[in-house]
């Protein structure tokens, strides 16, 4: 016995997407800058060397000295030849007041007074060794520096952005469908029959 059957076979419908994804560009310039780096303030004050050279007691050594020192030295050599002269006056004329005691204080006296010494000479032009003094002052140097501190400028930029919306498409990528099948289903009318 053949039961009747209906077959229904159907497809759901099926949706496809097909997306563009959003886009940003971001434009970013560096920033403007500006670098002055002004010189140190230098200041050198120099305060000179100084030599000084004594050479008076070299120049006395040979005879050479200064006027008031001249003055002061002959004065005391008249002092002294003065003094000297005396006591040889006095000397003489104690003998010639002794000249009942003998002898011959004239004479003795006139040889004593037109005898000349011998004067004695050497080199004398020649300063001692240490006659020369020198004394040296070093020189002073002041160094004297300030650094500048470095000017900066930073100008900052504007970011530009480029942003380009994304989408979604939607369509269709299946239809749907229904297909429906009667099996063994007859119909009986007048007289005939008949299978649908």
């Amino acid at each position: 016995m053949q039961l009747p059957q209906i077959r229904i076979q159907s497809q759901n419908a099926m949706i496809g997407l097909r997306t563009n994804n959003a886009q940003l560009t971001i434009d970013a310039a560096p920033a403007k800058q500006t670098i002055k780096q002004p010189q140190a303030d230098l200041k050198i004050s120099t305060k000179p060397g100084k030599l000084t050279i004594d050479q008076s007691k070299a120049l006395a050594d040979v005879g050479i000295i200064s006027t008031e020192q001249s003055v002061s030295k002959m004065a005391n050599e008249a002092m002294q030849t003065a003094v000297e002269g005396s006591k040889k006056k006095r000397r003489q004329g104690d003998m010639l007041m002794k000249i009942e005691n003998g002898g011959n204080p004239l004479s003795q006296v006139a040889k004593q007074n037109g005898e000349r010494p011998m004067k004695q000479f050497n080199i004398g032009w020649i300063p001692s060794g240490d006659a020369v003094k020198f004394h040296y002052e070093q020189a002073e140097v002041d160094i004297e520096a300030r650094a500048n501190k470095p000017q900066i400028d930073v100008q900052p930029t504007e970011n530009k952005f480029d942003y380009q919306r994304g989408g979604v498409d939607v369509y269709l990528e299946q239809k749907n469908w229904i297909e429906i099948n009667f099996m063994n289903v007859k119909f009986v009318g007048n007289n005939f029959e008949m299978e649908i």
